[in-house]
């Protein structure tokens, strides 16, 4: 990541409600997802919420990477 992107990601996380709520988000679904990549062995009720957990993550990234996009452009 570059300076300015990490500039901008500080600035959007003080900011920008949803951004603030996404980022936030983003590391909390990180960390459950470590506790799981702990375990050696999942019961098929958790596999699937690691993948649940997975998915969301992915998706607020993807939606954090489209607001990044967005305040490029004004810049």
């Amino acid at each position: 990541m570059e300076k300015k992107d990490a500039t901008l990601i500080e600035k959007l996380a003080r900011e920008n409600e949803e951004f603030k709520r996404l980022f936030e988000e983003h590391h909390s679904l990180e960390k459950d997802l470590l506790e799981y990549e702990k375990r050696s062995c999942l019961t098929p009720t958790q596999l699937v919420e690691k993948q649940k957990l997975k998915k969301l993550k992915l998706v607020g990234k993807d939606r954090m990477e489209a607001i990044l996009r967005q305040h490029r452009t004004k810049s």
